[in-house]
């Protein structure tokens, strides 16, 4: 992952800054959250601290903050030259990465951060699970083993959501998914009514398609004015999703509607040679097949160490 010879730096797309370097990048940018909000804000079994809020995801938000203002002059410039007034659309902002790597944390994070900078931005966020196929269809299609696979989700439905985002249309609903019943809310939706700033969070959100179909492949990555990935070494993501496992039968696995109750009445040493078949059979494989070949596709990698804490940042040149 990390570039090591001058040459190699010479030829990256990105440049790399150690987790001192992007801190140096704050420059006075206020920390607006307490130590007890962000606590609300990291996932099961992830660890954030207030330093890293200040060393990386400060200096990130103050970048963000930097391509959104031009974003909105290139509209303002771009409507006076055309003598428009067509509205206005959502920056949307990509978060992709395995499961365990705290994606969620990280786009959470972001959402406080954004809607409590200077420019006080209405920040929206959706997940991609909310647009998997229920359990039902899955069982109908014997993918059900292949959930979060990028064949899991309804495609068309998701690409309709961000063509209606990007078209500037609004109040867009979204699907909304349960992870304690593991399927879609029916009759529940998340309504997105034209925020300042999308994040949308998945898996599979930076997966592109090759150049060999004879017609033109939308991707739900064509419409990011902005993608980071949230790497950390595989070994590590094993590790922390078997810890997470863990946890899960110590507290949601014993709900009664939890689709996961079964797992609770394992002992330790079952319950970790569970999460490591589900983890080497489903999610090993997602990782090597799906996810992990759209990092180099990312405008921003943040590359997390053993102990979750982040360690690296890459930021794509212009």
């Amino acid at each position: 992952m990390i570039l090591k010879s001058e040459f190699e730096r010479r030829l990256s797309p990105y440049m790399s800054f150690s987790r001192s370097e992007w801190a140096a990048l704050r420059n006075g940018t206020p920390l607006p959250l307490s130590a007890d909000e962000l606590d609300t804000l990291v996932s099961l079994n992830d660890t954030v601290s207030m330093e890293d809020v200040a060393d990386i995801y400060l200096p990130l938000v103050r970048l963000l903050q930097i391509y959104y203002d031009n974003a909105c002059r290139l509209y303002q410039a771009t409507s006076a030259f055309l003598g428009s007034g067509t509205a206005r659309v959502p920056y949307v902002i990509g978060i992709a990465g395995s499961v365990a790597v705290g994606k969620s944390s990280t786009a959470r994070i972001l959402q406080a951060l954004l809607a409590r900078g200077p420019g006080r931005l209405k920040v929206d966020l959706i997940t991609t699970d909310g647009f998997l196929y229920p359990n039902r269809i899955l069982q109908e299609r014997g993918i059900m083993h292949r959930k979060g696979f990028p064949e899991s989700y309804d495609r068309r439905r998701l690409l309709q959501f961000m063509a209606d985002i990007k078209s500037g249309y609004g109040p867009v609903s979204a699907p909304v998914y349960s992870h304690l019943i593991y399927d879609i809310v029916p009759d529940q939706t998340q309504v997105v009514d034209h925020p300042d700033v999308l994040i949308v969070e998945g898996l599979n959100v930076l997966q592109r398609g090759s150049n060999t179909r004879r017609e033109p492949q939308l991707y739900v990555s064509d419409f990011f004015d902005f993608a980071i990935y949230v790497d950390a070494d595989e070994r590590d993501l094993e590790q922390w999703y078997i810890e997470r496992f863990l946890r899960l039968r110590e507290t949601a696995f014993r709900d009664p509607s939890s689709y996961f109750r079964r797992y609770a009445e394992l002992n330790e040493e079952e319950a970790i040679a569970t999460a490591r078949r589900i983890w080497r059979e489903i999610n090993y494989v997602n990782l090597k097949q799906n996810i992990e070949p759209t990092r180099w596709s990312a405008d921003l990698i943040l590359v997390k160490g053993p102990r979750h804490e982040l360690e690296r940042v890459y930021l794509r040149k212009l």
